[in-house]
């Protein structure tokens, strides 16, 4: 067991490496940034043991695929995450280069825009889900999201504070996953906001629910909370297009939903619209996460 200062001096290094590399990335184009990062993560990420889970997932989704096909699958799935990776490192000038993100369906959130209508946002992890709410918080509508603290203290406040600079809003927020995301969210909504969640990862603590066939844990916690403040369901994805631009895309809000529907079963209906975004581009799904364990 490593004494309290070993750690410390282990976080510490840990840090150093990142921060070197933030300032190394904010002097490069952003495409050369992104294509570095997902050339590095290609070449290095089917070595590590991550690869095996890659595996697995892809054969959750696609289970007759060959050998070939799914190797070749998990280099581009490598490619894009690093290509996500290094980008969170410069989100701010992705968010602020007008030419980097095109919005469509805005005639979806019309409503939202004009009439100040809170709404939850539900996406996956798939190319780069990171500029997608900094890019709702650039329509003019606030809005909170949750995120997965890293274990590293003082990278965990790097990203932070990145994240935080990308937001065009002082009324749109970030929490942390845990006690203090849910008081947030609670705080953000009685103030008027919207949410936006990624829905696609595992939830220890959600209920058993079909994904790609397989009995899966699964948050439903928003859709409490939609039933409860009476907030429409608006899917929203993000997809890389050539030279590492995006299109954000909202859809119509969720509905012909029977109003007997338990909880449950509507998210049956949400995990078939996502199978269907995932199949449609496996490789930029986040493969790395271990979903169905």
């Amino acid at each position: 067991m490593q004494s309290k200062g070993l750690v410390k001096i282990k976080l510490i290094l840990e840090y150093f490496i990142i921060y070197v590399i933030y300032k190394f990335t904010s002097i490069l184009p952003i495409n050369q940034v992104a294509n570095f990062g997902g050339f590095l993560f290609k070449f290095i990420g089917p070595l590590t043991k991550t690869q095996k889970i890659v595996r697995k997932n892809y054969l959750q989704i696609f289970p007759n695929t060959n050998e070939v096909k799914i190797l070749k699958e998990s280099k581009l799935s490598w490619l894009s995450i690093g290509k996500t990776f290094f980008e969170l490192l410069i989100l701010p000038r992705i968010i602020a280069d007008k030419s980097k993100i095109n919005v469509e369906g805005k005639n979806n959130i019309a409503n939202i825009i004009n009439n100040n209508e809170q709404v939850i946002f539900v996406g996956i992890h798939e190319s780069n889900w990171e500029i997608v709410l900094p890019t709702i918080d650039k329509l003019e509508i606030g809005v909170g999201g949750i995120y997965r603290h890293i274990n590293n203290p003082y990278i965990d406040k790097l990203i932070f504070n990145i994240r935080k600079k990308s937001l065009f809003s002082n009324k749109s927020f970030y929490t942390p996953k845990g006690k203090q995301s849910a008081k947030d969210v609670i705080s953000g909504i009685k103030k008027g906001l919207s949410l936006f969640l990624l829905v696609d990862q595992k939830d220890s603590a959600g209920e058993l629910i079909p994904f790609f066939n397989k009995p899966s844990k699964t948050q439903i916690g928003f859709l409490k909370l939609a039933r409860k403040y009476n907030m429409k369901i608006i899917p929203v994805r993000n997809l890389r297009n050539k030279n590492n631009e995006f299109t954000v895309k909202f859809y119509p809000p969720l509905k012909n939903i029977p109003k007997n529907f338990s909880d449950i079963e509507i998210m049956k209906i949400i995990h078939l619209m996502i199978e269907g975004w995932i199949k449609d581009c496996p490789s930029s799904w986040f493969l790395q996460h271990n979903r169905f364990s």
